[in-house]
């Protein structure tokens, strides 16, 4: 392709493509309702302007490392919240403009009050002491403003305040402001801030682009986003397979925004999961469950009622941060291949913010054209409400997706973010607590759910919702303490458990046969009790990589357990300080299949 070198005077107002761009020095370029897509790199001139305006995005198609350059800006618009006591995850899609090339570190100087559709008052960074900002004039409370990076408690969100050191794909926390905006820069009667729901912001700035690289650990939480001044298709970063350090799950902070306190303890909020499952897919999305903090930042031991609403996530729209959870220690890498034009419209695409909606009609050739309805998903669920001793909602998400297996599987099983509740539900996998998960759909199989107790509780299950699973499937609780079974498909199952963490009581049931607990033993792995000489033996003759045994109670509670047990021929537990009664043993695979037991212990004396 022949080479493009533009110096820009004009309007653009119908998609463009381009090789490359050069904006000339004092030059101002205004693209309205429409992409500007650029095949390489971009030239802006000193006090050069790209103006994306009414919903426009600038995509790119630089593979590898940015040749982005000069100290021109591209001004574009994103709106959060209006409250000043609450969060948004936000990730910054552009960088201080300097003149080298590559992309640049971010901070709230580079944020902005539109007074016109090209002008701005540039916002004002309040001190530390100040905690509330402001709509008009433009103030924002820069002691909110932290960043959380490989981190794996509370202690380490790292403050950032008014400091221009948040690196391309950083996420960061900021909170909206009070009062109201009544300018209307664009002339659509759309208003900076109407007093409630949103506040406008204008990122002014170098145009981040090209590979932009985020550090992960193992079993750590980093806050990122989507880092570009366009949409991210949010499925093709999470399954990316050169992203595997990471769990290929999103997840996103949702407050309470009836509660206008900063005080740490009067919080409400959690954190809502996103599966992709598959690049087509329009994903899985379970609902934030609120709950409420000690000023140590520990959940107190009372959470309000509620979960959060259902947000789009598809396609993540400019701005909008979320967690991510490291598989391993590593990096995940944002490319261009994952931007999208897409709009912000509630189907696919939404900011978290009470949104209003924008759909708007376009003669754009890219994706999101007409705002046609969303297509339906490609992944058969049901979500699974249960409410905790009437005080909050816990949501999973079972879906059935034929390439699942029964371990854990990179985006599509989402772990429990707030593994901390005083009680909660989760599903149990790999001995670990996960939100959602998928299976390949099996008329026989039992979904194990782990339930955790401090203090005597009640459980209330039911099914709010069911999308592409069959009507006439009946779906069950199955109680392991009487072996009983309870349509939750059409009622609902309230029960009372004392306190103690139960892995094996409660589990989904397809059908409601009375058969109790289905043994699946394979012919060369024996399990056995020897109450002569107090030991549990399991003969393993043909070698195979056990990965863990558990040995629970009848009430399901987690008595004895080991991990990676290696390729012995025999494994000898001890059951000497253990009541007499009736226990199941569970051995699983590498290959994830389970191999459980019935067995009696004979204690005299116990």
């Amino acid at each position: 392709m022949k080479k493009k070198i533009l110096l820009f005077f004009i309007i653009v107002t119908s998609v463009q493509g381009f090789a490359q761009i050069y904006i000339g020095a004092n030059t101002p370029v205004y693209v309205k309702n429409q992409v500007l897509y650029v095949t390489q790199n971009m030239n802006l001139a000193t006090n050069s302007n790209l103006y994306l305006r009414n919903n426009s995005q600038l995509v790119q198609g630089t593979t590898g490392t940015t040749n982005n350059t000069g100290t021109g800006i591209v001004s574009v618009y994103q709106e959060g919240t209006s409250d000043n006591f609450d969060y948004n995850y936000w990730c910054s899609p552009v960088g201080n403009p300097i003149i080298s090339a590559g992309n640049t570190n971010f901070g709230i100087s580079l944020l902005n009050r539109p007074t016109s559709s090209t002008a701005v008052i540039p916002a004002t960074a309040l001190p530390l002491s100040n905690y509330d900002g402001t709509a008009n004039p433009l103030a924002i409370a820069s002691y909110w403003i932290y960043k959380l990076t490989n981190a794996n408690n509370y202690s380490q969100w790292v403050q950032v305040g008014n400091a221009t050191t948040i690196a391309p794909g950083e996420g960061f926390t900021m909170k909206g402001t009070s009062g109201s905006d009544t300018t209307d820069p664009e002339g659509t009667g759309i208003v900076n801030n109407p007093g409630t729901g949103k506040q406008r912001y204008d990122f002014r700035g170098k145009p981040n682009d090209g590979n932009i690289t985020v550090n992960v650990g193992a079993n750590n939480a980093t806050l990122t986003g989507n880092p570009y001044p366009s949409a991210l298709h949010l499925n093709a970063f999470l399954l990316d397979p050169t992203n595997t350090a990471a769990t290929g799950i999103a997840y996103f902070w949702q407050q309470d925004k009836t509660v206008n306190s900063h005080y740490l303890s009067a919080y409400r909020g959690g954190y809502a999961a996103y599966s992709p499952i598959s690049l087509g897919s329009t994903g899985i999305y379970t609902a934030a469950t609120f709950k409420s903090y000690n000023s140590d930042g520990t959940v107190n031991g009372n959470p309000p009622t509620g979960t959060s609403p259902v947000v789009a996530r598809k396609y993540l729209p400019i701005g909008q941060g979320f967690l991510i959870s490291g598989a391993s220690n590593g990096t995940v890498t944002f490319r261009n291949s994952h931007r999208i034009f897409y709009k912000e419209d509630n189907s696919l695409s939404q900011f978290e913010k009470p949104a209003k909606n924008l759909s708007a009609k376009t003669n754009g050739t890219l994706n999101n054209q007409d705002y046609p309805p969303p297509p339906p998903p490609l992944v058969p669920f049901f979500k699974l409400n249960v409410i905790i001793n009437n005080e909050f909602t816990r949501q999973l998400a079972l879906a059935f997706v034929s390439e699942a297996t029964d371990g854990v599987d990179r985006g599509i099983d989402a772990k429990n973010m707030d593994g901390n509740l005083p009680s909660d539900i989760s599903f149990w996998i790999e001995n670990g607590n996960y939100v959602i998960q998928g299976v390949n759909f099996d008329l026989s199989k039992k979904i194990p759910l782990a339930v955790n107790a401090t203090a005597n509780t009640t459980f209330k299950f039911f099914i709010p919702e069911i999308v592409d699973f069959d009507d006439s499937q009946p779906i069950y609780i199955y109680d392991a303490l009487d072996m009983s079974y309870h349509d939750i498909k059409n009622g609902t199952y309230e029960v009372s458990v004392t306190p103690g963490t139960f892995t094996e009581r409660f589990k989904i049931s397809f059908t409601s046969q009375t058969l109790g607990i289905k043994e699946e033993n394979k012919t060369n792995f024996l399990i056995s009790q020897d109450n002569k000489n107090q030991v549990l033996t399991a003969s393993n003759p043909n070698n195979e990589i056990i990965k863990s045994f558990v040995l629970y109670d009848i009430l399901g509670r987690t008595i004895l357990s080991k991990n990676n047990l290696g390729t012995d021929q025999n494994f000898t537990f001890s059951t000497s300080g253990l009541s007499s009664g009736v226990y199941i043993a569970t051995f699983l695979t590498s290959d994830n299949e389970k191999v459980v037991q019935k067995v009696i212990i004979s204690n005299s004396g116990k």
